[in-house]
């Protein structure tokens, strides 16, 4: 069973500015989901990014 990565829902942390993409463990909440991960819930209360780095 192969999984179509590309077709997840998204959506762009207000912290860091990343997108990620819909985790099963957030499937009855994802509209309220804001964060991409426990370290941006954290530091939520800093100051948006507006340029995001690339590798």
């Amino acid at each position: 069973m192969g999984h179509n990565k590309q077709q997840l829902p998204a959506k762009l942390c207000v912290v860091c500015g990343r997108p990620f993409l819909w985790r099963k463990k957030w499937e009855k909440n994802w509209e309220h989901v804001i964060y991409c991960s426990e370290r941006c819930r954290r530091n939520k209360h800093q100051r948006p990014r507006t340029e995001v780095k690339t590798s």
